[in-house]
């Protein structure tokens, strides 16, 4: 079950991210995001109201859980720094590499209060297949962009962060109540970034359609998803598995569009895949072996008592 969430939450990451677009393209980055943060925080403080969770009480877990959102915005930062360097391809690979490597490091060390998973040969095969795929990924727009491109593997490192202190925050508030503050700790942030980089004015003139404005939904929905799932799987394999909902879903949104698929992009996600699959064909046998292990043995009484 926790790994169909996780391939749920890539896929509606994928449609946060169409709409979302559709936004900017309408009101400019900065702008965007505060309406992406205000439209998220009503619909979680909504939630939160129809699930009884309540949101303004001392949870009783230090002040850093509280600040998931904020890291969020930084990799809203990252990423518009990066986007017109290098190409959008090269920018998800990196991305991935960022989060595959702190997901790898989080489990073996159990940072941030997480549990610890130790790394399986299988896993460190299917990380090598991983990287491989992001390889694929990349092209010649990274050359003479290293600004870019560490700016980009740290915006995968923040997407990682951010889900895990979330995560600690909700394990004591409840999940929607996390997303609920994730949203609040952002909108600021958004609100000062626009403030200073104001956007292009003269887009608001035009009259958009509802729908992109429930991007922030979509993001609620998001931190939910990660808050149910980050507890219960490895980070390693929840990076991969919400990446390959991402880029599937992302392919066919693409083909409805009728928009040029990116062969790198194609053939780097298929090899994500293969090595995520590898890791886990190949972890089942010991799995196996401590299910028989854990099995109670009957000893029959020959006794004739």
């Amino acid at each position: 079950m926790s790994m169909i969430l996780a391939l749920l939450t890539g896929i509606t990451i994928s449609i946060m991210i169409s709409v979302n677009g559709h936004l900017t393209a309408y009101a400019g980055p900065y702008l965007s995001a505060v309406f992406i943060h205000i439209v998220g925080t009503a619909f979680a403080s909504l939630l939160c109201i129809w699930k009884k969770q309540p949101v303004l009480r001392n949870h009783g877990v230090p002040g850093w859980t509280y600040l998931g959102g904020v890291i969020g915005v930084l990799t809203t930062l990252f990423n518009n720094f990066a986007f017109s360097r290098i190409s959008m391809t090269s920018i998800v690979a990196l991305g991935l590499l960022g989060q595959s490597l702190t997901s790898a490091l989080i489990d073996s060390l159990g940072l941030l209060g997480m549990k610890k998973h130790r790394l399986q040969k299988s896993a460190f095969i299917g990380i090598a297949i991983s990287c491989t795929g992001v390889a694929v990924m990349l092209d010649a727009s990274i050359a003479d962009q290293a600004a870019a491109v560490l700016v980009s593997v740290g915006a995968g490192i923040c997407v990682v962060l951010s889900r895990t202190v979330n995560a600690r925050l909700s394990d004591k508030a409840g999940a929607f109540a996390g997303s609920f503050y994730n949203h609040l700790a952002g909108l600021p942030c958004c609100l000062a970034l626009w403030l200073l980089f104001p956007d292009t004015p003269g887009r608001l003139l035009a009259k958009p359609a509802p729908w992109i404005f429930c991007g922030g939904m979509f993001g609620v929905m998001v931190v939910f998803l990660y808050n149910i799932t980050v507890p219960r799987i490895s980070a390693f394999r929840l990076t991969l598995l919400a990446f390959l909902g991402q880029m599937f879903t992302g392919i066919t949104l693409d083909l409805l569009s009728r928009q040029e698929l990116s062969k790198g992009m194609l053939w780097g996600s298929v090899l994500c895949a293969l090595g995520f699959l590898a890791s886990i064909l190949m972890e089942l046998p010991s799995k196996q072996n401590q299910a028989k292990k854990a099995v109670p043995v009957n000893h029959t009484d020959t006794s004739g008592s």
